[in-house]
Order: C-alpha cells, then structure tokens, then sequence
C-alpha cells in the first residue's frame, strides 16, 4: 500500500473550513476523499460509512436514531444514499452550535447538493476533491498555489527536475487517481475495469436512474474521444446513437459526478462574433485514455489524440491548483468567428491572463499571436503563457513566458 500524500486541499479543510459546523467534500470516487479526512480527523471523531449495508438502513429508515447512533464529531461516508439524514444534522447543529462536528462525503451529487442547499444553508462549507495533482505527487502538495502565468520579466518558477516526454506521458496515461497514479504495480486497465462497473453499477444505474447501460457505456466513450473539443451535443448524441436530449441528460450526471469539466467560453464586451459553446475536458486523462483504448503511453504519445490529451492534462492541472486551494476556478476559453482562439484565460482580479497549450519543446512567439485578440474587446490583459514541454521557463515576449509543464 503506497504512503499518504499531503493534498494541498488539506489546508483548506483546517483552516477556513473548520470554522462551519458542516463540512462537505464532494469529487469522484476513488479521489482519495476519505483518506483525507480520516488522515485529518481527532483520534475521537467517528467514522462511518453508508457502503455498509446495516448503517445505511439505519440511515434511511431511522435517521434520527442513526444520529444518536453516530453522535458528532463524526464523520458519514458516502452521505447521498441517504440524504434523509441531513436535516436531521442541521437539528443537531441548531442545537448544539459546535463547529467542525459534522464531515460528509459525496461522490455522487445528483440530489445530494438539493438537500443540502434546502437543509443547510449557512451551516455548511462544501468543497471539492480532484484526482492527485503533479505537485501533490511528488510531495509538495502544501506548496501548491492557484495557477497565474508568471511575469516574463520576472519567471517565478522553482528549480525542478525536468520530465522527460516518456515520463509525462506515463503520467497522463496513468492518470490521478491515487490507487493507480502511485503504484506502478497496481494493473491500470484492470482498476478502470472495475471503476467504470462501480461507477455504472452505484452511481449512474441506482442514483441517477439510466436504464440503457450499454448505450450509456458508448455515451461516456463518445464524451471520452472528444476531450479537449469544443461541446457540440448534436455531434456526440449522433456518435452514441442516442438522442440529442438524451445525450444532454447523460452529460449533466458525467458533469455532477466529477467525470467532466465544462470549460465555458469567455464574453467581453463585444460579444456578437464569439463562440459561445463550451470545451469538454475529462478531469482524468488515465480514464479518458482507457476509455479511447490506448494500449501504452507509447501509443497515446504517438496517436491521433496525444495533443488533446496533453491539453487535457494540463487544464485539470490548473483546474486542481483552484480547486484544491478552495476557490472557484476563473478559467475561461476564448474562440471567436474569424477563427482565433486561445485555450485558456485566467480572470484574477480584472485582468485576464492568456494562457496556450502547445505539446512542444520549442515554443515561439507566434504561439501567442492570438492573445492580443482579447485586448481588442476591452479587456485588461496581464501576463501570459504557453504551457509546453520547455525544460525550463524562458520569457518568448516581454509579456508572455513559456512555462514547463513539469513545473504545474
């Protein structure tokens, strides 16, 4: 069993976090979720889980004697099979005004965030758990800050060891699931296997109530082959063989359960000539990479979709850095008719950071010629960057650097 990595998400959940008396962890399964929480809990904080058949009756039919049960400090795994439970916490947390007495944990969304926003309101602090990310991979998960393009004059990166493009590729086809992003020996194609009948079988089949599961199976591969494309739903329904409003469904519950992220497109003040739909991006490039069968990252390196994977890699590294520090993440794509696009832009604060993803080791400034497109819709535009396979940062502009994206 591999040892516990420190997720930067950690300092979140003991610091602001701590001061409601709720606190939820949503994200897929096998994130490492309960790990976490188990890793951070006081030796007397009860542990649940409503995997177990005897307490997830208890929870259901009795919630109020569950609760005795499991008083606070407690915490309850799994908490959207039994959603009954939580206004029985919010009576608990009225009476007893603690904080911090309540854990949950959510992999699956689909009605839970409905009982928490009607039960509580106010009391509880939800937040968000993606796969490992490269810096919590390699221990330096407590480091690991939002995102924003450093300044070309002044390159702000850590010294760090290069990686290879082998070893960025094992990386991306392995994927950041901690079972198998930190055991070489653990049978990649056998774990996502079994994840995709779990998450069949749990999740899709039992919360979410999809009753073609063959269809839907060819549904997630179709989503899966399209990672790092704009979302043209008509398109994907047709490559499923399901219905356009079918295909909207399916995609809502692959966007709930933490499979997909939808980057949406950015709109200044001139909006008419944009492309107003959104990037589909899957948030794990090991299960995308199962799912569109490539056999090795030697393979996936030298295929038709290792620019998209790579693409893909990257904004959910950027993703996590947000994610993982708390914060909603202000990442945005642009594309307008005329055909330029840039792949990501960072809003913080007003000024918008352009961002490209190039699979190269010689970027040039002309992979940034795009990014002066959003200063003509009047936006204020600060540093940029072009994420690439550089060994070391080095500045392409006086306002753009080329970033390694080892150093994410």
């Amino acid at each position: 069993m591999s040892a516990y990595l420190t997720r930067t998400l950690e300092r979140f959940v003991v610091g602001p976090a701590a001061r409601f008396p709720v606190l939820l962890l949503t994200g897929a399964r096998q994130v490492g979720k309960t790990s976490m929480l188990r890793k951070l809990a006081a030796p007397g904080r009860t542990y649940v889980t409503l995997d177990d058949p005897l307490a997830l009756r208890l929870a259901r039919e009795d919630p109020a004697l569950f609760l005795e049960r499991y008083r606070a400090p407690v915490l309850i795994d799994e908490i959207q099979y039994a959603p009954q439970v939580l206004p029985h916490v919010k009576i608990a947390v009225d009476r007893t005004k603690k904080g911090a007495g309540f854990w949950l944990t959510g992999s699956q969304p689909f009605h839970l965030m409905k009982g928490v926003s009607e039960s509580l309101t106010g009391r509880v602090a939800v937040v968000n758990l993606l796969g490992l990310s490269r810096r919590e991979l390699l221990g330096r998960g407590k480091d690991a800050d939002p995102f924003v393009p450093p300044s070309a004059r002044r390159p702000a990166a850590p010294p760090a060891k290069a990686a290879s493009l082998a070893e960025m590729y094992r990386a991306i086809w392995r994927g950041s699931f901690p079972v198998v992003a930190t055991d070489e020996t653990v049978d990649r194609t056998l774990f996502f296997s079994s994840y995709f009948q779990t998450y069949l079988q749990r999740d899709v089949r039992d919360l979410a109530r999809v009753g073609d599961e063959m269809a839907f199976m060819r549904f997630v591969r179709a989503a899966a082959a399209r990672t790092g494309q704009l979302l043209n739903l008509s398109e994907l329904a047709r490559d499923a063989d399901v219905a356009p409003n079918t295909a909207k469904s399916w995609l809502s519950i692959l966007l709930a359960s933490g499979v997909i992220h939808l980057l949406e497109p950015w709109h200044g003040n001139v909006t008419k000539r944009l492309v107003k739909a959104p990037k589909l991006y899957f948030l794990d490039t090991g299960f995308a990479s199962y799912l569109t069968e490539w056999s090795s990252p030697e393979t996936l390196e030298a295929g038709a979709m290792s620019g998209a994977m790579f693409e893909t890699w990257v904004v959910a590294e950027i993703l996590k850095s947000y994610r993982h520090n708390g914060l909603q993440a202000p990442l945005f794509h642009y594309r307008d008719r005329d055909g330029r696009e840039i792949d990501l832009l960072v809003v913080r604060d007003g000024v918008i950071h352009p961002v490209e993803i190039k699979k190269s080791a010689a970027p040039r400034p002309e992979d940034a010629r795009h990014f002066r497109a959003i200063a003509g819709a009047g936006a204020r535009v600060g540093a940029g960057a072009v994420v690439c396979l550089t060994a070391e940062p080095l500045p392409l502009t006086r306002d753009v650097t080329a970033v390694p994206a080892h150093l994410l």
